[in-house]
């Protein structure tokens, strides 16, 4: 909706400004043709992620040791 609306639909209050409702395709034509309400799409946004570079993860989590020596050898 772009607009809050007063009043009800089929008993409900209409959402505010922001918000989506599920409207028959004329009434929500109609909606979108006056500027009240935004086409939305039906399929949700996808997130993706990337993995991140191996070699930097490999890096940045590996211990490096150190040989100590021990007293009395050479």
């Amino acid at each position: 909706m772009n607009i809050s609306m007063s009043g009800t639909r089929n008993g409900e209050d209409w959402p505010p400004a922001g918000e989506t409702v599920d409207l028959p395709t004329g009434e929500a034509q109609h909606l979108v043709a006056s500027g009240v309400a935004s086409a939305v799409d039906d399929e949700p946004a996808v997130e993706t992620a990337t993995a991140p570079d191996t070699a930097e993860t490999r890096e940045s989590t590996t211990t490096r040791k150190t040989a100590a020596k021990r007293p009395g050898t050479k």
